[in-house]
C-alpha cells in the first residue's frame, strides 16, 4: 500500500477568491499509485470536507478519472472538489482551458476561464439530475433531528430529495433567522442520511427571485457543515426548476458559509432545453500556513 505521506496534496478552496472563504478541498494531481486505503487516509488526515484524486489521465491534459473522498469514506461526486480541482490544472498549466472528469456519478465537464484581473473561474455542468418526494416521517426525523419545529419551514418550498451526482434532502427555511440558528443532533442526523443515502441535507433560504442562502450539515463525511456545496447547489437548481419555483432558463445566486465566518458564491445557471445544471465559482490557492479544519 502507497502511504499517505507520498502524494503532492494541493490545497484550494471553491466559490471564493478569498483562500478563507469558500470551501477547502484537498487535490491530489497524481493519484495513480495510490489505493482506496491510501486515499482515504490521505482524506482523513487533511480534514476537509473532501479531497479529489486523479487516478488516470485518459486524454492528455483534458480528461481524467477523478475519486473523492470525505474524512469517512467515498463519496460518488464533489462540487466544491471538481472547481478546486479544475482550477489547480489550470494554474498547472499556466493556462484555461476545458476538461473532462469522469467520476462514480458519470462525466462531468468542467470550462475554466480568466478573468481580466488573472483570476480562474470553473464552471463545472452535471450529470442530468432528478428528484423524488421525501417521505414524511423521513423528513420529520430530519426536522427532529435539526431540532427545527415544522412551522419554520417555508410551505413554497416542499421537501424533496435532489440529485445532480450527489443525493440531498432539500429543506426551505421561512425565515433567515431560522437557517442561522444550527444546531443538531449529529449522531441522529447521520443516521437518517445514511439509511436515505444523503450526502448532505440542503437547508435554503429565499432572499429574492433568484438569490437563495444555503447551508449544508455533512455528518455523514465526518464534518459538522460543509462551507459551500457544489453538488448540493446543482441538485437545488434542478428542485427549483421542477417545481417551477424559477424559470426554466435562469442564472441563481446561492450564499453560503456565511453563517461559519467563510463567505463564498456558487453560481447556478440553468439552459432551457438542457437538464443539466451548470455550478461555477471563483478558487484560491490555500497557503500551506493556513491550512486548517474549517468544517468541524
Amino acid at each position: 500500500m502507497t502511504s499517505f505521506t507520498d502524494p503532492e496534496v494541493l490545497r484550494y478552496t471553491a466559490f471564493s477568491a478569498d483562500p478563507e472563504g469558500g470551501n477547502p478541498a484537498g487535490v491530489v494531481l497524481d493519484a495513480a499509485g495510490l489505493d482506496d486505503a491510501a486515499m482515504l487516509a490521505v482524506a482523513a488526515e487533511l480534514g476537509y470536507s473532501e479531497t479529489a484524486f486523479l487516478t488516470e489521465e485518459l486524454e492528455p491534459g483534458r480528461a481524467f478519472t477523478v475519486r473523492y473522498f470525505s474524512p469517512k469514506g467515498e463519496v460518488s461526486f464533489c462540487g466544491h472538489a471538481t472547481v478546486a480541482t479544475a482550477l489547480a490544472l489550470a494554474e498547472h498549466r499556466g493556462r484555461p482551458g476545458d476538461v473532462v472528469f469522469e467520476t462514480r456519478a458519470g462525466t462531468v465537464p468542467v470550462r475554466v476561464t480568466r478573468g481580466d484581473d488573472g483570476a480562474y473561474r470553473a464552471t463545472l455542468t452535471s450529470v442530468e439530475p432528478h428528484t423524488e418526494d421525501a417521505a414524511g416521517e423521513d423528513v420529520a426525523e430530519a426536522l427532529a433531528a435539526l431540532d427545527w419545529p415544522a412551522a419554520d419551514l417555508d410551505p413554497a418550498f416542499p421537501p424533496r430529495i435532489a440529485y445532480a451526482g450527489a443525493r440531498h434532502l432539500v429543506l426551505a427555511a421561512a425565515t433567515r433567522e431560522r437557517l442561522a440558528r444550527l444546531s443538531y443532533d449529529f449522531e441522529r442526523l447521520a443516521a437518517l442520511m445514511r439509511r436515505l443515502d444523503l450526502t448532505t441535507v440542503q437547508l435554503v433560504w429565499r432572499e429574492d427571485a433568484t438569490t437563495f442562502h444555503v447551508r449544508d450539515p455533512f455528518p455523514v463525511g465526518g464534518v459538522v457543515e460543509d462551507p459551500a456545496t457544489g453538488a448540493a447547489a446543482a441538485a437545488f437548481g434542478a428542485y427549483a426548476r421542477e417545481l417551477g419555483l424559477v424559470p426554466d432558463q435562469a442564472v441563481l445566486t446561492l450564499h453560503q458559509g456565511d453563517d461559519m465566518g467563510r463567505p463564498g458564491v456558487l453560481t447556478v445557471e440553468l439552459h432551457a432545453g438542457d437538464a443539466r445544471i451548470r455550478v461555477g465559482g471563483t478558487g484560491a490557492r490555500i497557503p500551506e500556513k493556513a491550512a486548517g479544519h474549517p468544517n468541524t
